[in-house]
């Protein structure tokens, strides 16, 4: 049987690019287990509800499309999903009559009070327990430069 490459005998950006797939999988999978467990709410639900939560002005479905790791079509299932439990609204858009703006309703607000203190439950002993204000900077550094360099290409 082969044996495992050790992180010596990889390239570095192989090894950091594995780390942040891993890194990315196990986090989500502890998220969307402990989600699911708790509030019924897959961690594709929250991701949505998250993006509603954070803007104080009902938003747009084609800005949700574009602002999460979702394609269109299952931002549009989400949507249907969370509506149908009562926790988000679609009303036509004032400013474009071709368009819906989504907004979490007060259940809405409430379910994702309880889930976000869910997530960061779950994160804490492998995430924020573990890194300290100096790391988490560094993370975000390294995201910010990712995500422009992805805004950028083509």
């Amino acid at each position: 049987m082969p044996k495992k490459l050790t992180e010596a005998e990889m390239p570095a950006a192989d090894y950091a690019f594995y780390g942040l797939v891993w890194a990315g999988t196990t986090m989500t999978d502890r998220v969307d287990k402990a989600l699911v467990k708790a509030h019924d709410l897959p961690v594709s639900w929250f991701e949505v509800m998250l993006w509603l939560a954070s803007s104080p002005e009902p938003v747009p479905a084609s800005v949700l499309g574009n602002s999460t790791l979702l394609s269109r079509s299952q931002v549009s299932r989400v949507v249907d999903a969370l509506q149908s439990r009562g926790l988000v609204t679609r009303t036509p858009s004032a400013r474009d009559a071709r368009s819906v703006e989504v907004s979490l309703t007060p259940a809405g607000r409430t379910v994702f009070a309880a889930a976000d203190a869910t997530r960061r439950e779950a994160l804490a002993p492998v995430f924020t327990d573990l890194l300290d204000a100096e790391d988490l900077e560094t993370l975000g550094t390294v995201w910010r430069k990712l995500k422009a360099a992805a805004k950028a290409a083509p």
